[in-house]
Order: structure tokens, then sequence, then C-alpha cells
């Protein structure tokens, strides 16, 4: 009877897998990659087949009813891996993420001229330029539909 409840449970996600990302506060953008670790907590067992990381750059501009804003894939990393979770067990995982931060015209004409370097974080304030950063893990865990999704914001540091 309770195997029931207990598959219902997983076609809905409810008591599923829960993920948590473990990386610094705050990264400096002169490193090569995001190094951090997966840890991974369930009430029944679960075998997990692929976690997809990513980085990912929201970024806003302009104001009120004229503000766009868009979002870029600045990494990606899949792992195909075969990991047993169980209620009394949890699970680490490191990773290393690849960092690839984009650059906007302003920000190298910026980085090129100290004198630019103001004019551009004057427009910048005008315009209301901002980016916002999050490591994102999609996990595959075999047997279930539903995919299940972290998101751990991540500041950068000159």
């Amino acid at each position: 009877m309770f195997k029931i409840f207990d598959k219902i449970k997983d076609v809905l996600g409810i008591e599923g897998l829960r993920v948590e990302i473990l990386t610094e506060d705050q990264i400096s953008k002169g490193k090569d990659a995001i190094e951090g670790q997966l840890l991974f907590h369930t009430k029944s067992d679960k075998v997990i087949k692929t976690i997809t990381l990513s980085l990912i750059e929201k970024y806003k501009r302009g104001r009120r009813d004229e503000q766009m804003i868009d979002e870029y894939m600045l990494s990606t990393l899949t792992l195909d891996v075969n990991v047993k979770v169980t209620e009394d067990e949890p699970a680490k995982l490191d990773f290393s993420l690849p960092l690839n931060l984009l650059q906007s015209d302003m920000d190298r004409i910026a980085n090129k001229n100290f004198i630019a370097k103001n004019l551009v974080k004057v427009a910048k304030k005008l315009k209301q330029v901002q980016s916002d950063y999050r490591v994102e893990a999609v996990v595959e865990v075999e047997g279930s539909p539903l995919n299940t999704i972290s998101k751990r914001p991540i500041t950068f540091k000159k």
C-alpha cells in the first residue's frame, strides 16, 4: 500500500532529491574555474544519472517599462555519473566549472583606457546596467520524470 504512495511521490517530485551547491561566496574574476561541491539529500533511495552545471549571467539594463533583461549561458559542464543516494548516506561530489565571463564593448574600452573607465561607470549608472550571476545544477534521477534543479547566486570580486 505504501509503495503506491512512494511511486506517486516520486512522480510528483515530493520528498525527492535535494541538491545543495557549496561554493565560495565571492569568486575572483581572475580564476579559471569555480570550484565547489554538490551535496545530495533524500528520504528514499535514489540513483543520480547525469548532472548539468551551468554558469548563467542575468544582464539587466534600462528603467521601468523600457527595462530589458537577457540571460547568457557562460559555461556548462555535464557529468555522467551513477551515484546512489540514501537517507542514511548523503552523497557529495566535487566539481570544477570553467569560468568564461563575457565583456561588453564598454567593459573592453574601460579596461584599455583609465580615463574612459570613469565615463563607462557613469554611462552604466545612467542606463542602470546590472549583472547577476548564478550557478545552476540540473540533476537527472533514475525513474523520475522530473529533474531536480538547484540554484546558487555568485558574486565576483575584482
